[in-house]
């Protein structure tokens, strides 16, 4: 065929299936769609989690914890369970638990859930601006964290209060921070419920979304390289898991082998954006560590012993250098976002009794029960002690001041703590807001 009748027959075939003169698509080929994730119900609409694949409570193996991360595979597509429908503990991921620890981590949780409502209410009162609640995710942060040495780092998000009470952090110090008030130790220069504790091993939280996982790696990583024993680890919700930062800590720790824990609470929503907008419709969360050759679990996120048992693994497993861990915990958001959040007007009210998983504290108490453990009655005894203890620290904490009362930090204050000698800019910036602060509120 001649060169003439081969440019005849391509441009034939352009008019056919490609653009035409008017820039349309061509006429043989199907139209393409734009997918919008969309979750499965919105308010008023009844809840069926009947399609959820709800595995059998200690039927997943429980591999080596030097084995190689491809080996892992399955289980990031599996649910860890310890917890059965009998509450009795199943399989080899049963960490076996003497009943003191259960039951201080069953009063921790409780207590968890007790600062929740107290602050909460708080802040419905005009005491503080802002909090976030973890009601339904306790067991992801108390249980998760007891599986760790006291020493190791920490790097949460904004939803793991648990972690500090679990490591003994005083109440009085979390609520003067969250007030903002003369008390607080960080002198109110973090929103309320971004805590920090060195002496906790608690690294300082950030609002800005993701940003603790690169973090975590790199501390993990500056561990190794100077032969220390502790490791590191780190929570982050599933949505955050589409900021890059998460993709570059993923990748970080398994180039260097970081000894280091990444934890994804998938609690099915991010502010009002299900976890479809994250990648959730398609894979697991727990899928993501397999891609980058990171050992991956995914977990019942509401079963206390399977969060310690998982967390326990990943930890013993980067202590024998033999790298990072991605751990899925499968749970639910019982409440809102936020104070500022309003859940009602994205997600059907029917979700939270409908979950399938249960609640991780009634599913711990009854635990203890089942064994001869526990009762009713110390159950009943533990929530009343728990809220008389945080109603006595909130009102000890109320003595350095509430959110717009006026009893906070000295003004100067919010020159210090940066330069161990403060630059001659910024003595003569601070002399000036002083004299004009005196100038129009003489008496403050």
């Amino acid at each position: 065929m001649s060169q003439s009748h081969n440019n005849a027959a391509l441009r034939e075939s352009e008019l056919a299936n490609g653009p035409d003169e008017t820039g349309q698509a061509g006429r043989n080929r199907p139209a393409l769609s734009f997918h919008v994730p969309e979750p499965k119900f919105r308010p008023g609409d009844a809840v069926d989690f009947s399609d959820l694949k709800i595995t059998e409570a200690g039927a997943q193996p429980r591999p080596d914890e030097t084995c190689a991360p491809i080996d892992t595979a399955p289980l990031a597509n599996d649910l860890i369970r310890v917890l059965g429908e009998d509450n009795a503990a199943h399989g080899p991921w049963d960490p076996k638990l003497d009943p003191d620890t259960l039951r201080r981590m069953l009063s921790t949780m409780a207590l968890t859930r007790a600062f929740d409502e107290r602050m909460y209410r708080g802040q419905r009162q005009g005491k503080t601006s802002f909090y976030m609640k973890c009601t339904g995710e306790e067991a992801t942060s108390v249980a998760a964290s007891m599986a760790l040495a006291a020493d190791d780092m920490v790097f949460p998000s904004y939803r793991q209060q648990g972690i500090l009470l679990a490591r003994g952090y005083p109440l009085i110090e979390m609520i003067n921070q969250i007030y903002s008030n003369r008390g607080d130790k960080l002198k109110g220069r973090q929103l309320p419920i971004m805590y920090s504790s060195r002496e906790h091993s608690f690294f300082t939280i950030s609002g800005n979304l993701a940003t603790q996982t690169p973090q975590a790696v790199g501390w993990a990583m500056a561990s190794a390289m100077r032969g220390d024993s502790r490791i590191a680890a780190t929570w982050v919700g599933e949505g955050s898991t589409a900021e890059g930062d998460f993709h570059a800590a993923c990748l970080f720790a398994t180039v260097y082998n970081a000894p280091v824990i990444l934890n994804v609470v998938n609690n099915q929503w991010a502010i009002s954006s299900f976890s479809g907008f994250a990648g959730g419709e398609r894979a697991t969360f727990a899928a993501r560590g397999v891609g980058y050759g990171i050992a991956s679990l995914r977990v019942d996120g509401n079963d206390a012993l399977a969060c310690y048992a998982a967390e326990q693994w990943a930890a013993n497993r980067a202590r024998a250098n033999a790298g990072p861990t991605l751990i899925e915990h499968f749970s639910y958001r019982a409440e809102g976002h936020s104070t500022s959040d309003d859940p009602s007007q994205y997600r059907s009210a029917q979700e939270r009794s409908e979950w399938p998983l249960g609640d991780p504290v009634m599913r711990l108490k009854n635990h203890l029960i089942a064994l001869g453990e526990w009762d009713d009655e110390r159950q009943e005894k533990l929530d009343l002690d728990c809220a008389e203890q945080v109603k006595a620290a909130t009102k000890e904490a109320e003595k350095n001041g509430i959110l717009g009362h006026g009893l906070h930090h000295p003004f100067h204050t919010m020159f210090e703590d940066v330069y161990e000698e403060l630059p001659w800019h910024l003595e003569e910036q601070a002399a000036q807001a002083i004299r004009e602060r005196e100038i129009k509120w003489p008496a403050a």
